[in-house]
């Protein structure tokens, strides 16, 4: 996996979902269940109109190329997020390596709120920060400071962060059992 690196050069990114081999395959598939979980999944574009400004979206939050009137099929969701899923791999493991050698729930969990907020507000937070200091159980209780948007706490992010859902476990709850 590629991603850019410093001075516009592409820099080598391994990826725990596709270099680890039986233990990979089943992180990714953890990963892609859980995201799937918590996006919910539309087969036809709709605006999401909580992201500033506005965006298109189709399938389980996917962005990339969507237009209005656009539809999609089950399949063709299941190959957006999976490509979704290993390209905000590829920009947080640029962003912290660090991420590497954190457990794999602890991983999903920061992986799939780097999905949902964006890699780049990830990558400037003070979530990791602290993973880049090792203090990863201060990085998993980071995730209840991202429940709001526009200034005010949404239900969903706070359920998505912190609360959870019947057969839903919180990010934060997930990344906190991969710590033992």
């Amino acid at each position: 996996m590629s991603a850019a690196g410093k001075g516009g050069r592409v820099a080598r990114v391994k990826s725990r979902y596709l270099a680890g081999g039986a233990a990979g395959a089943a992180l990714l598939a953890l990963a892609t269940t859980y995201t799937a979980g918590w996006e919910g999944t539309s087969y036809k574009a709709y605006l999401d109109t909580i992201a500033q400004p506005p965006v298109w979206t189709i399938c389980q939050g996917d962005t990339y190329g969507v237009k209005p009137g656009m539809v999609e099929t089950k399949a063709g969701c299941e190959v957006r997020l999976r490509r979704q899923i290993l390209e905000h791999e590829a920009r947080m493991l640029s962003c912290a390596p660090e991420l590497l050698k954190v457990p794999g729930e602890t991983y999903v969990a920061i992986n799939d709120w780097a999905y949902n907020v964006g890699t780049g507000a990830a990558c400037r937070s003070s979530l990791i920060r602290k993973v880049k200091a090792g203090d990863l159980r201060g990085a998993c209780n980071e995730l209840s400071r991202w429940v709001f948007a526009g200034g005010k706490i949404v239900k969903g992010l706070a359920n998505r962060r912190v609360n959870g859902l019947p057969g839903l476990i919180s990010e934060r709850a997930l990344c906190l059992r991969g710590l033992g």
